[in-house]
């Protein structure tokens, strides 16, 4: 699918419950050679010392932030320049998003921003497993997601669709989504 020998990087972001998770992963399965990277995973490697994100996060947690993001993008560039399609999920919103883009190195890759209603991301969060909710509101992320994120790449409202459907209009619009 990559054509020149290169992959791609996608980037799917939006708020927790936004279904970043299974949207990347089934993205991920429908493409030749791919990787799903999970930017949470990097920090959860932090085994003492974590400073985790809150709405006022002091300049530990920031620096942790940005390092976990710095390791997804050289992660996802060095799949991609391995001919790798890198999908990496995320929660990259507020300010952040256009920091980590512009860390991207690989020429060819898209961003894709999941934002279905608040309404939706509450009802998603009850179903879950795991309570991501813990520092913020989905009313809280909701609002620096779309008044403090900049309106880059495909945003998606996918309230009423199913992961695969969800999947199935990002690859229709993945031009739209190229950054």
């Amino acid at each position: 699918m990559t054509g020149d020998g290169g992959g791609r990087v996608v980037v799917i972001t939006g708020a927790m419950a936004a279904g970043k998770s299974t949207v990347a992963e089934l993205l991920a399965s429908r493409l030749e050679r791919s990787v799903h990277i999970r930017g949470d995973i990097f920090r959860k490697m932090v085994v003492n010392g974590r400073a985790d994100m809150t709405p006022e996060p002091d300049e530990e947690a920031l620096a942790q932030l940005r390092l976990r993001y710095g390791l997804a993008t050289h992660a996802a560039d060095t799949y991609a320049a391995a001919g790798f399609d890198a999908i990496v999920q995320d929660v990259v919103i507020g300010a952040e998003l256009a920091r980590f883009v512009a860390q991207i190195r690989c020429p060819r890759r898209y961003l894709v921003v999941l934002s279905p209603t608040v309404s939706a991301l509450a009802e998603r969060e009850r179903q879950r497993a795991k309570e991501g909710y813990t520092h913020y509101t989905p009313v809280a992320l909701d609002a620096t997601l779309r008044q403090q994120t900049a309106r880059i790449g495909y945003w998606l409202d996918s309230s009423a669709q199913t992961p695969d459907e969800t999947v199935d209009d990002i690859l229709a619009h993945l031009e739209d989504a190229r950054i």
